[in-house]
């Protein structure tokens, strides 16, 4: 506001100051046009002089000489609006004066005593140099112009003068001018109050705006009131429009995101029951063949029924319990934890399977300590490196890393393997599903649960070789 404010203000008084010079100007051009005037009309009177033929003689008749020189001046200046001049003797003053355009009541035959010491003084200068002069004289209102030359005849000692005025402050160009600048003081005060009015009134607007909008969340836009303002309601009723739009999309969004949720728990459970039933179905089927068996046998048979169920009741109560293992989850107990001793404890219990494959067991921690559920972490890891173990082919290495970073312990089991394929990583940390065709799909669930139980995750990190797998637990 400020700044427009100071915009009008310089632009006023520019064009204030313009006008001013523009009136100046034009009073310029008027002076000069009223010197050049008086001088013709000084030359017109030398002309009528020289043409009246020999003066008369001023002996016995000075009146009668004075009649005869008004009568040239007045025939010389009958013509020139403003005019006025005389005949002028040095040590008489004057002989003659005239003014034949005063737009008085009558004419104007006196000399105009307070401009006499003026005139004398052009005329004494153009009788002593023999020469036309012309004086200026600048008033507050006016400028008064003078012009003086000699005359040649019989008597020696004439000048004929001539002389106008030109009013600067006064006359129709200036009231023109003075109207100009109060239309436009008076426009630039109105404008000044409407754009005042209208910033004051768009600021207190706009404030309620803003504090309506901060009342509510970016996804629930208000229903805004309009303000009367033409251009701020456009505004106010696009806000309102997208506002409603907004909550149309955050409507359908959620909807969607429940149908989402809907399907993808539906999915989930659908590979979970298809897991378990494919996991329970191979043990039942064996336990019907074996009683079968035991039904048309002998004794011995019998027992070894017996036996073969038991042990497939040994697996299926095996199976539940790493489902309910992965289903329920506890909660996390943190212990400080040497990092070294544990890693270790973990590859040891891996040694024969990996020395019958010919595979070397690594580990390697870059901090003493860690704090964490030594139990379940434990857990998590044995899945981690009995699947590293399975898929690293024979001679190659299997190495857990401890690695503490950004606030969080990176443990890491890495393997040269071909790890899982591209169609199953998506899922892969999800129950029953798994790369291999041997697999339960249980281990990588519970390595996720624990993970998810000290508040961090698993993944599979990225790797230019093998298979990497990570669980990243956040420090307290």
């Amino acid at each position: 506001m400020i700044v427009l404010l100071f915009l009008l203000v310089a632009a006023a008084v520019s064009a204030g100051a313009l006008m001013f010079a523009l009136f100046r100007q034009s009073a310029s051009a008027q002076v000069g046009q009223a010197q050049a005037e008086i001088g013709r009309a000084c030359e017109a009177i030398q002309a009528a002089y020289r043409s009246s033929g020999e003066a008369p003689s001023t002996e016995g008749g000075g009146a009668g000489l004075g009649y005869t020189l008004t009568q040239i001046v007045e025939r010389a200046l009958r013509d020139r609006a403003g005019v006025e001049g005389g005949v002028w003797r040095d040590g008489a003053r004057s002989l003659a004066y005239a003014f034949p355009t005063y737009q008085g009541a009558g004419p104007k035959t006196d000399l105009p005593q307070a401009e006499l010491p003026r005139i004398e003084t052009v005329n004494r200068a153009a009788l002593a140099g023999d020469r036309a002069v012309s004086g200026r004289f600048d008033g507050s209102s006016q400028i008064l112009l003078i012009a003086a030359c000699p005359l040649q005849g019989a008597e020696a000692g004439l000048t004929a003068w001539t002389m106008t005025r030109v009013f600067t402050f006064a006359g129709d160009s200036y009231r023109l001018l003075m109207a100009g600048l109060a239309v436009l003081m008076a426009s630039v005060l109105i404008a000044a109050t409407l754009l005042t009015r209208l910033t004051m009134s768009w600021s207190r607007h706009v404030g309620r705006i803003e504090a309506a909008l901060q009342q509510h969340d970016v996804s629930e836009l208000p229903a805004l009131p309009t303000t009367g303002e033409r251009e701020l309601d456009r505004i106010v009723t696009a806000l309102n429009q997208t506002g409603q739009r907004l909550a149309q999309a955050r409507r359908t969004a959620d909807r969607l995101a429940r149908d989402l949720a809907a399907g993808e728990r539906l999915a989930a459970i659908g590979r979970v029951a298809a897991g378990l039933a494919h996991e329970i179905r191979n043990p039942i089927a064996a336990m019907r063949l074996k009683a079968e068996n035991a039904i048309v046998g002998d004794a011995q048979r019998k027992d070894q029924a017996l036996s073969a169920i038991l042990g497939q009741v040994d697996r299926l109560d095996a199976l539940l319990g790493r489902l309910l293992s992965v289903t329920a989850r506890e909660k996390s107990q943190r212990v400080p934890v040497r990092l070294a001793p544990f890693l270790q404890a973990c590859i040891a219990g891996h040694s024969e399977i990996a020395t019958a494959k010919r595979l070397s067991l690594l580990c390697r921690a870059d901090a003493e300590e860690g704090s964490f559920d030594p139990d379940q972490v434990r857990s998590a890891l044995d899945n981690l490196v009995l699947n590293a173990v399975q898929a690293a082919p024979p001679g190659s290495t299997v190495l857990l890393a401890a690695l503490h970073g950004e606030g969080a312990l990176t443990l890491s089991v890495h393997d040269d393997g071909p790890g899982p394929a591209e169609s199953v990583r998506e899922h892969l940390f999800e129950p029953f599903v798994t790369g291999r065709p041997d697999g339960v799909g249980l281990g990588l669930s519970l390595v996720r649960e624990v993970a998810a139980a000290h508040g961090g995750e698993a993944r599979i990190a990225a790797s230019q070789t093998g298979t990497t797998f990570e669980i990243v637990l956040p420090c307290p």
